[in-house]
């Protein structure tokens, strides 16, 4: 895991960093790797990718980011991506894999309360998402409402929202 951060660190090349991505996302599924990649710094390495230019990276950063952050502690470590997640989310094009990666990454932090209030400008976003999105999409962004809704401190935000 240590060799796959550097190398994430260290490459130039998208595809070496594409794989690099995968490889440190499929080792998340496993909760003890989830520990380790955190204790090496690998979250802030994952999350600096969300800015490459190449789309799929980012995507695949989003996706290594989603399981991992299904550890308390990475979340709070992941929250600081938020914002530019949703910003990913709002300017990738319409029903694309990068766009329904970053719905499954907020899916999973909208889920702790203590971080929907980095989620509130994106509101208007995930309601036109609702209403232009293909049924995969939809279901995603559902996902990330319903989760929002649970929290009494957005409701207002909730029903303000406008396409």
């Amino acid at each position: 895991l240590q060799k796959l951060i550097y190398l994430l660190q260290a490459a130039d090349d998208p595809l070496i960093q594409e794989q690099a991505l995968i490889t440190l996302g499929n080792s998340a599924a496993f909760s003890v790797n989830q520990d380790i990649i955190r204790n090496l710094g690998g979250l802030s390495v994952i999350g600096g990718m969300l800015s490459h230019c190449v789309p799929e990276v980012k995507e695949k950063a989003l996706n290594a980011l989603n399981n991992l952050s299904m550890n308390i502690k990475n979340q709070e470590e992941i929250q600081v991506y938020i914002t530019q997640v949703c910003g990913n989310i709002e300017s990738a094009p319409l029903n694309s894999d990068l766009q329904l990666a970053g719905l499954r990454l907020l899916t999973n932090m909208s889920v702790n309360s203590d971080y929907n209030h980095k989620m509130i400008s994106s509101i208007p976003c995930l309601l036109r998402l609702l209403s232009e999105g293909t049924e995969r999409t939809q279901i995603q962004v559902l996902k990330v409402l319903v989760n929002l809704s649970a929290n009494p401190a957005m409701t207002r935000h909730l029903l303000r929202g406008q396409v």
